[in-house]
């Protein structure tokens, strides 16, 4: 059997992650969906799709889809899920896993790649974030964990745009770009969103597709210019992918992120930066840069990915990491004309991009 595609559906409260999972749930995609929640409250998925109020966790849905509490932990409850789609008792095609308001989706997102048993099962797709435009600056500003969530995300949604001012919405877009400049963001009024963007990102594929915003490279070069510090606030949460500017120092204009200056910047602990570097890496060396680095900074590390260019392959190679589980791969052959660069783009809390920087450049040939 394939792998099961999983989908983590994550957002502080009220900002609409149940809206969002219902119209999923109520479109005529055709798709059998499991459906995983961390408790069935108030705003949960409307008793009227489902075919029975039972005490059972796992509940049948008219449309074919299934809906589950976890009753334990997730682990248990994926197992549960699995063996029963593998004994013929539940047909489902993939899952979406709804986290508490105030959950960490690293801990959700690190069970499919350190449980065996779900790793044979699943395959994790993609983390989405749900962001409330008209409560996220006091959330971002008090609560980790939301901040946590955007670092998180390979999507973000933003609900409830029509309630704030114009000036208001592009503060936060800024904001939200400096934290993660991988994540494309929109609009979500009342979950109405295309399902091309929940399904099937790929968020986690180790593939060399560098998606980080480009105004966000591009634009705010002004404002950040001393030093380094201008630096991180770049990309200060880029997720996975990489960007960063060139290895000989980190200077160049390609990264001064900046902009966020002129909307009166907030200094958030969960940024991102991208390195970019001209000059090949030197694969032990790198490994042993980066294994060091994951040791001591891995519980703040986010997410952080890149395509890079190593000494002795004429492929690119690929790695990504959340928190302190790293993994890589050989991508396609460089192009004979095309560039080598490696880019790699770190999200996270607070990481010391001067050590990072410079661990990295010593890690070059």
């Amino acid at each position: 059997m394939s792998l099961i595609p999983a989908t983590i559906l994550t957002g502080f409260l009220g900002s609409g992650k149940t809206t969002l999972l219902k119209r999923v749930l109520h479109e005529a995609h055709g798709q059998k969906i499991a459906v995983i929640e961390n408790e069935f409250g108030e705003e949960n998925i409307d008793n009227d799709i489902l075919v029975a109020d039972t005490e059972e966790q796992i509940i049948q849905m008219s449309n074919g889809c299934v809906c589950c509490t976890i009753r334990e932990d997730l682990r248990s409850t994926l197992q549960l899920l699995a063996a029963k789609r593998r004994a013929g008792e539940l047909d489902f095609e993939r899952i979406v896993i709804e986290t508490t308001g105030v959950a960490d989706p690293g801990p959700v997102a690190q069970t499919f790649f350190m449980d065996d048993e779900v790793a044979e099962s699943y395959l994790l797709d993609s983390i989405i974030t749900l962001v409330d435009a008209k409560h996220a600056a006091q959330q971002l500003n008090d609560r980790q964990e939301a901040r946590r969530q955007v670092g998180f995300a390979d999507q973000i949604f933003i609900s409830k745009s029509d309630l704030v001012a114009e000036e208001e919405y592009d503060a936060l877009v800024h904001r939200l770009k400096h934290m993660n400049p991988r994540a494309p963001m929109q609009k979500a009024h009342f979950g109405e969103v295309p399902l091309a963007k929940v399904l099937d990102l790929r968020g986690f594929n180790l593939n060399a597709k560098l998606d980080i915003d480009p105004d966000f490279l591009k634009a705010d070069d002004h404002d950040h210019d001393h030093g380094h510090d201008h630096a991180h606030d770049h990309g200060h949460d880029h997720d996975h992918d990489h960007d960063h500017v060139h290895g000989e120092h980190c200077n160049h204009p390609s990264h001064q992120h900046g902009g966020h200056g002129h909307h009166h910047h907030i200094d958030d602990d969960v940024k991102s930066f991208v390195y970019r570097a001209t000059r090949p890496f030197d694969p032990a060396k790198l490994e042993d840069f980066l294994g060091a680095i994951v040791q001591v900074y891995g519980p703040r590390m986010l997410r952080y990915k890149g395509v890079l260019n190593m000494n002795g392959t004429d492929r690119k190679v690929i790695f990504q990491g959340v928190h302190q589980l790293m993994g890589s791969d050989l991508g396609a052959p460089w192009g004979p004309t095309e560039e080598r660069i490696s880019k790699m783009v770190f999200i996270g809390i607070d990481l010391p991009r001067d050590i990072l920087e410079q661990g990295l450049e010593q890690s070059l040939c």
